[in-house]
C-alpha cells in the first residue's frame, strides 16, 4: 500500500487531468466512434459479451480543461451483447454501423447503433469469410470514401475489402504467401498497408491487381518476436505515404518507416520494457494525433509508455519515455494479487496529451500527463 499511496500523492503533479472507471468486464479495445462517444466491448466472458458505446465526461468533449466539474463518469449510451469475444471493433465512418472480429474464426459482425430513442445496439448481418473455419480471428479497419468498406483478414493470403452493407467483395489481394496479420490499415481508399506477426509490412493497391508488394522487411530480431504497427493519418492535402508507420516488438523493438524510402529506417529504438515480453496478446503502439513526432506503446506490463520520436535516429539505442502511466498498477482495488496488463491504449483525437488506456481487470483510465519543464511543445 505504501507504493500505492505514493504514486497517489505522485499523480496530483503527474497529471493535469486523471479518471478511473472500473468495468464490469475488461475490454481489449477502446474505439472512437460518432460524435465523440467511445465504444468498448468484453471479451473473455462465455455468456456473452457486452457492447457499450459510453457518452464520455464532459471534460473530454472540451478542448480545454474546465475545471471542476460535477459529472466525471462515463455514461453508458447504448449497448448489445455479442455470443463471442470481440477481439476488435471499428467503427464505420458516417454510418451508424459497428464491424466486430473475434473467435473462434475469421468472420465479421456487423451491428447498428440504434436511434437516440433506442438503448440497444443490434446485430444486424454476419460477413462470412471464405475458408473462415479455422482460421483466426481477422483484423479489421474501415473506410467510408466510396462506400461503407471494411478491409479483413487473418493471414496475408486471406485479405479482402468488403462493402459493409450489401456484403459484396469488392477486392481480394493476391499473395502466395500465408503469414499471419497483426495489423492492417487504410492509408486512403486506394493504399491498404499490412503488417505480418513477423514484423514484415506489404503494401497494396486496389487499383493494382498482380498483388502484395512488400514494402519493408523485419528488423533483425530473433524469428519469436511478434509485431505489431500504428499508422497515423496524414494531413489533408498530403500524400497518404507521408506519415511515418511505427512497428513494435514483443521484446519492445521499435522501428519507424518512411513508406517513401523504404530502403532503409526512419529510426530504430529499444523501449524500456520486461525483456523477454509477456507476450504478443495485447501489443499496442500508436501515434498521437495531435502531437507530432509522439507515440505511445502498451502490453508489456500494467503501464503505457509514451515517446517523443523526434530524435531518435537508428541506432536502436534504449529510448527514454518522456512519461510512463502506472496508473492500472495502482489504482485498482488492492484485493487481487496478480497485477493488472494494460490491453489496450489510444489517444484522444483532439486533445494533445490525453489518452484513455484499459487493463486486464476492467479498469478504464483517462489521463493527460503533465509536460515537463524545458519539454513544452
Amino acid at each position: 500500500m505504501e507504493a500505492a499511496d505514493e504514486w497517489l500523492l505522485q499523480s496530483l503533479r503527474l497529471y493535469r487531468d486523471l479518471h478511473t472507471f472500473e468495468l464490469q468486464a475488461p475490454t481489449r479495445l477502446i474505439e472512437w466512434a460518432h460524435g465523440n462517444r467511445v465504444c468498448v466491448a468484453g471479451y473473455g466472458q462465455c455468456d456473452g459479451n457486452e457492447i457499450l458505446q459510453l457518452i464520455p465526461p464532459p471534460t473530454l468533449l472540451t478542448k480545454e480543461t474546465q475545471g471542476l466539474c460535477p459529472e466525471r463518469d462515463f455514461k453508458v449510451e447504448c449497448g448489445g451483447f455479442s455470443e463471442r469475444p470481440v477481439y476488435s471493433l471499428k467503427y464505420v465512418p458516417d454510418t451508424s454501423l459497428l464491424v466486430t472480429s473475434g473467435p473462434p474464426d475469421s468472420s465479421l459482425q456487423v451491428w447498428q447503433v440504434s436511434a437516440e430513442d433506442s438503448d440497444v445496439i443490434k446485430s444486424v448481418s454476419t460477413i462470412a469469410t471464405e475458408s473462415g473455419t479455422g482460421q483466426s480471428w481477422a483484423k479489421i479497419a474501415t473506410i467510408s470514401a466510396r462506400a461503407p468498406w471494411v478491409l479483413h483478414g487473418s493471414r496475408l493470403d486471406r485479405v479482402q475489402i468488403t462493402e459493409v452493407e450489401s456484403r459484396k467483395n469488392v477486392y481480394t489481394a493476391a499473395s502466395r504467401g500465408s503469414e499471419e496479420l497483426s495489423s492492417l490499415a487504410f492509408l486512403d481508399c486506394n493504399l491498404l498497408l499490412l503488417c505480418c506477426a513477423t514484423g514484415r509490412l506489404c503494401l497494396a493497391d486496389t487499383r493494382q491487381p498482380q498483388g502484395l508488394v512488400e514494402a519493408v522487411p523485419a528488423p533483425s530480431a530473433p524469428c519469436s518476436e511478434h509485431w505489431c504497427m500504428g499508422t497515423r493519418h496524414a494531413a489533408q492535402g498530403s500524400e497518404p505515404s507521408s506519415q511515418p508507420v511505427a512497428r513494435l516488438s514483443s521484446r519492445g523493438l521499435l522501428a519507424l518507416t518512411d513508406l517513401r524510402k523504404t530502403s532503409e529506417f526512419l529510426a530504430l529504438a529499444k523501449a524500456r520494457v520486461p525483456s523477454p515480453g509477456s507476450g504478443a496478446e495485447f501489443l499496442c503502439v500508436s501515434w498521437a494525433p495531435a502531437l507530432e513526432g509522439y507515440l505511445a506503446i502498451s502490453g508489456f506490463d500494467g503501464t503505457v509508455h509514451v515517446y517523443d520520436t523526434q530524435s531518435w535516429d537508428s541506432s536502436g539505442e534504449e529510448a527514454e519515455p518522456i512519461f510512463v502511466h502506472k496508473g492500472h498498477i495502482f489504482g485498482g482495488a488492492g484485493g487481487s494479487r496478480d497485477l493488472p496488463l494494460v490491453t489496450v491504449h489510444t489517444w484522444h483525437l483532439q486533445k494533445p496529451r490525453t489518452l484513455l488506456s484499459a487493463a486486464s481487470d476492467g479498469s478504464l483510465h483517462v489521463w493527460d500527463w503533465v509536460q515537463p519543464c524545458g519539454k513544452c511543445g
